[in-house]
């Protein structure tokens, strides 16, 4: 039996092992303590190392001695890395150039460890348990990694886990491998362009995406460092810190234990009101001997974070900008990472983005319920295809030449019996491509059009008489309101002729006709249409 390829989604705040079962489906990994997000944590105690929520929780107690957003780390000299991510652990010291970490053992000894080994530690124990959980021995992988990770951060990934006895045998980009699980789970026939929005613990990442027949294209992609679920938990600290000062006269965010506490609690908050409308926090001994109990409703944690989750919602829709699009072009959002748990974000989206735009959160019955599970789910996925691969039939295929393809710069297709453009083949389109259409009631002598289009936005006002009118006949009356008086503007999307690329002419067409758009690796366009009663053919190229 051969060895299993594993998928790993190594993140700053948690990764996620996964890999493809003998019965073909995906199983995301749990490690021996039972965690399926399992922290990227490392702490030392003396001689002993702990991981994953073990070394999370010595964060209070040994923080120095505690590693943690070391991910981003890897690869890159130290002037270039944000140290400050490691404020509250062990601090990031300059070792031969790189960041590393001084880590205390006792009775006077200390080790340095330079970033590259940590990520070698940490992908060890994801390795092993991935073999607990198998039973056999894992010694491939495929790893997700962010849009932006340089070509160094790459080579020194693998070093790193070439170092622990794990091939690194592809990368993945993180919101293609989210996509990828989820059209795997939700498969669509449909063309359509989706943002990825991956909201971790102490970044986001968004990429836009035009999935024509299949293949996916990037558009565009956006980052912040400064953006993830620690600055939820930064307004829940500073707001449980205000109500503790208030009853106490005592201010906890002068010791770093009590700030340590708060911390820990106000992330088992957040992620408690996920899931219900109220939380309680119950802290022995915050500060100064005093002991602090609260409670904490959905309502209230909105309130007190209502900014950061605003934030989340810009920096979707200036991905979109950067893509050129408007949020009218976007048919669907998938949300990915632990921030995409948060009721709050999806109905913020709801409300901010067109209504034709359908939200893919943990609420959605068309998404998947684990967001933070994506990643690994489509490395796995993406590890399944690469596993009957050598590794030269892999560099081949992963040639720039094969995975940078051409593109479709505006939409190609026909004119209606009404006169408007209906796309055949979408915008960003790649190519070489081929695309059917029937049209079952054509009939007569027939002469078909082909054009390319262009789309634009709309805009019109419309008036509260007519709104008012529109109303349901059964709507209660009581409802209506000052604010339904105010002029209400409507954007729609239209497509309008561009340019005429060529016309086919076809006789005494009996019932109905097929139309095979084809576009060549060269970007030749030829279309054929053939009488679906007589097989007559006529083809017209360009």
């Amino acid at each position: 039996m051969s060895s299993p390829v594993i998928g790993i989604s190594f993140g700053n705040t948690s990764s996620s092992i996964a890999y493809i079962n003998p019965k073909n489906d995906v199983d995301v990994i749990a490690n021996p303590d039972g965690e399926r997000a399992i922290p990227s944590v490392l702490s030392y105690v003396g001689e002993d190392e702990y991981h994953g929520g073990q070394a999370l929780q010595q964060l209070v107690r040994n923080p120095t001695n505690t590693i943690i957003n070391f991910r981003d780390f890897i690869g890159l000299p130290f002037d270039q890395c944000d140290i400050s991510r490691c404020a509250n652990s062990a601090p990031a010291v300059e070792i031969d150039g790189k960041v590393g970490f001084v880590i205390a053992k006792g009775e006077g000894k200390e080790e340095k460890l330079t970033v590259d080994e940590v990520v070698s530690r940490h992908l060890n124990r994801l390795k092993l348990a991935a073999e607990d959980y198998i039973g056999q021995k894992v010694n491939q992988a495929v790893l997700t990694v962010p849009t932006n990770f340089t070509t160094e951060q790459k080579d020194a990934l693998s070093t790193a886990a070439d170092k622990v006895g794990l091939k690194i045998v592809q990368f993945i980009n993180e919101p293609s491998a989210a996509l990828l699980a989820h059209i795997e789970q939700f498969p669509s026939e449909k063309d359509c362009n989706v943002v990825v929005a991956d909201f971790g613990g102490v970044r986001s990442d968004a990429a836009v995406f035009a999935i024509r027949g299949g293949i996916f294209t990037i558009l565009a992609t956006a980052h912040d460092n400064t953006l993830g679920g620690d600055n939820l938990d930064a307004e829940l600290i500073e707001y449980f810190a205000k109500d503790f000062q208030t009853k106490t006269k005592t201010n906890p965010r002068k010791n770093a234990r009590s700030l340590a506490k708060l911390r820990i609690n106000s992330i088992v908050t957040k992620k408690t009101l996920s899931n219900a409308t109220t939380a309680t926090i119950s802290i022995d001994s915050l500060a100064d001997g005093f002991d602090y109990h609260t409670s904490i409703n959905r309502m209230r944690y909105e309130l007190v974070a209502s900014k950061v989750f605003g934030k989340f919602g810009e920096f979707i829709n200036s991905t979109i900008k950067k893509a050129n699009l408007d949020p009218l072009d976007i048919d669907a959002v998938l949300l990915a990472g632990g921030v995409s748990f948060s009721p709050k974000l999806a109905t913020n989206l709801e409300y901010t983005l067109p209504e034709s735009v359908e939200i893919l959160g943990p609420s959605n019955a068309n998404a998947s319920n684990y967001p933070n599970e994506l990643a690994a789910s489509g490395a796995a996925l993406q590890a399944r295809l690469v596993a009957d691969y050598d590794e030269d039939e892999l560099k081949e295929a992963l040639q720039p030449i094969i995975v940078n393809t051409l593109h479709l710069q505006k939409p190609i297709g026909l004119v209606d019996s009404e006169g408007n453009f209906v796309p055949i083949l979408l915008a960003e389109t790649s190519y070489p491509v081929q695309k059917k259409i029937t049209l079952k009631k054509a009939s007569g002598d027939l002469l078909i059009g082909v054009y390319e289009g262009d789309s634009t936005i709309e805009e019109r006002t419309v008036d509260p008489a007519e709104k008012k009118a529109n109303e349901e006949a059964d709507e209660d009356e009581s409802e209506w309101s000052d604010e339904d008086d105010e002029p209400e503007v409507i954007r729609e999307k239209k497509y309008t002729l561009s340019t005429k690329l060529m016309e086919l002419g076809i006789k005494g067409v009996k019932s109905g006709l097929e139309l095979v758009f084809n576009i060549n690796k060269d970007g030749k366009l030829t279309v054929s249409a053939r009488d679906l009663k007589t097989n007559q053919v006529v083809k017209g190229e360009l």
